[in-house]
């Protein structure tokens, strides 16, 4: 069965952590050109969009191939705007300016590039044979609530953040928990329309667990230059 895919790559203009980010050089590229080649890359989307709230995001964006069919709004933009509004603010959008309809929204995000096509095409088959309302991208993680994470009390004393079903002795006998690493996200239209959804989760969510290596987001100035360390080094490669 043939659907529309819609590729959505939000990127706003006022990044905090470092600036002028989505659009500062990684191994000789503009860091949203890397997710921008990866979209095309995969080939399975109509439509690869930038939406953004900077001029200089979008002139780099078109450089690199993408359409940038509307500006978002400062409201959007804003730290405290959920990113969910955003894409589905770029979809509501995309229907109208292009008048087609689109069945599922992929969301590549600029800021966890350590992705390959083949990570896009794997969350996007778990998402379609799960028949999800959502599926992302997670990697696993190291620190389990079950066993070596613990929250504190009222009192100020500490417990541990879920109480396991019985005594568990050994990390290894925990429940598998995984670290969401913001890379990829796939939306059925209609949970992305439905204004009740905030976030990404529902009753019916899966996951695609990446490698571990794909569990870095740039986020700060140490993030970056630790990416791109790994990257001059050959141990992986944005591709």
């Amino acid at each position: 069965m043939s659907c529309n895919i819609l590729c959505t790559i939000c990127a706003r203009g006022g990044s905090k952590g470092i600036k002028n980010k989505n659009i500062r050089f990684l191994l000789g590229k503009p860091l949203i050109a890397h997710t921008i080649k990866q979209a095309f890359k995969w080939g399975k989307a109509k439509k690869v969009i930038v939406s953004t709230d900077s001029k200089k995001i979008s002139e780099v964006a078109l450089r690199y191939g993408a359409e940038v069919p509307f500006m978002r709004s400062k409201k959007l933009a804003s730290d405290s705007a959920a990113k969910i509004l955003s894409i589905r603010h770029a979809l509501v959008e995309c229907e109208r300016v292009y008048r087609e309809r689109y069945d599922i929204v992929v969301d590549l995000d600029v800021s966890s590039p350590v992705r390959t096509v083949k990570d896009i095409d794997g969350c996007f088959e778990v998402f379609r044979k799960k028949k999800a309302d959502t599926a992302f991208s997670v990697v696993h993680a190291h620190r389990n609530p079950y066993f070596n994470m613990v929250e504190k009390r009222k009192d100020g004393f500490v417990k541990i953040c879920k109480r396991p079903p019985r005594l568990i002795l050994r990390r290894q006998r925990t429940p598998e928990v995984y670290n969401m690493n913001a890379s990829i996200y796939f939306y059925k239209r209609e949970f992305l329309l439905d204004r009740r959804n905030k976030t990404p989760f529902s009753n019916k969510t899966a996951v695609y667990v990446m490698d571990d290596s794909a569990g870095y987001d740039i986020d700060r100035e140490i993030d970056f230059k630790f990416i791109e360390l790994l990257m001059k080094e050959g141990n992986y490669e944005i591709r």
